[in-house]
C-alpha cells in the first residue's frame, strides 16, 4: 500500500455498502420472502453483474431500473412470485437505506479540514437525492456525481476521469473511498488512489493489486490525512 496524503485535495465516496448499508434491503424481504438472506444476496450480486455486463454490450439503464430486473432474477431463481406493487415496495428501502454511524462526522472533519467531499455513484440521480437527504449529509457533500451523467458504470476508467472533471481535481489528486472492490480497482487504474472502507473484516481479493489505503470507520482516514 502507497497511500500519500500530501496528494489528496479531493475525496470522493462511493454510495451503496460505503455510505449506506444496502443489507437493510434484507429486512424489505422478511416481511414477504420466507428465507431472505439467499435472495438478497443475489440480488445484490446480480445487480452488479447486470452492469459489468451492461458496460460492455451497451446496454446501460438507470441503476434502479437494473436493481429491479435483478430483483425480479433473485426471486425468480428461488421460486418466489410477488405482485408488481410488492417489488416496487422493496425496491423503494433503496430510497431510506440507514446511513453508517461514522459517516457524518467523518466527512464534516474532512469538510472542516479542507478537503471538498463528492460522492460518485452507479446510483441514477434521483437515487442519490434521496441518499443524500436521508442520510443528512448534504450540508457537507460539494456534489453528487452519477453513472448516468455518462451512462457508464464502474468500474470503467470513464466514469472516474468523468468525476475528476466534474470536481475540477487533477485525477491524482483524488482519493476515492469505497467498500466495493471492483471500485476499488476500477479508481486506481484511472489513476485515482483506492482508500478501502473493509467494515466486515473482509479478505482482499487475490488479483489487481492492493489499495492504496484501508480503513475500517471514516476516522480512520480522517487521521491518515492528518487531520
Amino acid at each position: 500500500m502507497s497511500f500519500d496524503p500530501e496528494r489528496v485535495t479531493t475525496v470522493t465516496f462511493d454510495s451503496y455498502s460505503t455510505l449506506v448499508d444496502v443489507d437493510a434491503a434484507e429486512v424489505a424481504l422478511k416481511e414477504r420472502v420466507d428465507d431472505p438472506e439467499p435472495v438478497s444476496k443475489l440480488w445484490r450480486a446480480r445487480s452488479l453483474e447486470y452492469t459489468f455486463v451492461a458496460n460492455q454490450i451497451d446496454a446501460y439503464q438507470p441503476f434502479y431500473e437494473m436493481n429491479r430486473d435483478a430483483l425480479q432474477y433473485a426471486l425468480d431463481a428461488h421460486g418466489v412470485d410477488l405482485s408488481t406493487e410488492e417489488r416496487d415496495e422493496i425496491l423503494a428501502v433503496y430510497h431510506e437505506l440507514d446511513v453508517f454511524d461514522d459517516v457524518r462526522e467523518g466527512i464534516e472533519r474532512l469538510r472542516n479540514g479542507g478537503f471538498d467531499p463528492y460522492v460518485v455513484s452507479n446510483g441514477n440521480p434521483e437515487m442519490l437525492d434521496s441518499m443524500v437527504e436521508h442520510a443528512e449529509i448534504g450540508d457537507l457533500l460539494a456534489d453528487t456525481i452519477s453513472a448516468d451523467e455518462i451512462r457508464t458504470f464502474k468500474p470503467a476508467a470513464d466514469l472516474y476521469r468523468h468525476a475528476a472533471a466534474r470536481t475540477g481535481t487533477p485525477i491524482d489528486e483524488i482519493a476515492h473511498v469505497t467498500a466495493g472492490w471492483f471500485d476499488v480497482m476500477g479508481a486506481a487504474h484511472a489513476g485515482m488512489q483506492s482508500v478501502w472502507v473493509d467494515r466486515k473484516g473482509s479478505p482482499w481479493e487475490p488479483f489487481g493489486g492492493e489499495p492504496d489505503l484501508v480503513i475500517e470507520r471514516f476516522d480512520d482516514l480522517v487521521e491518515a490525512l492528518g487531520l
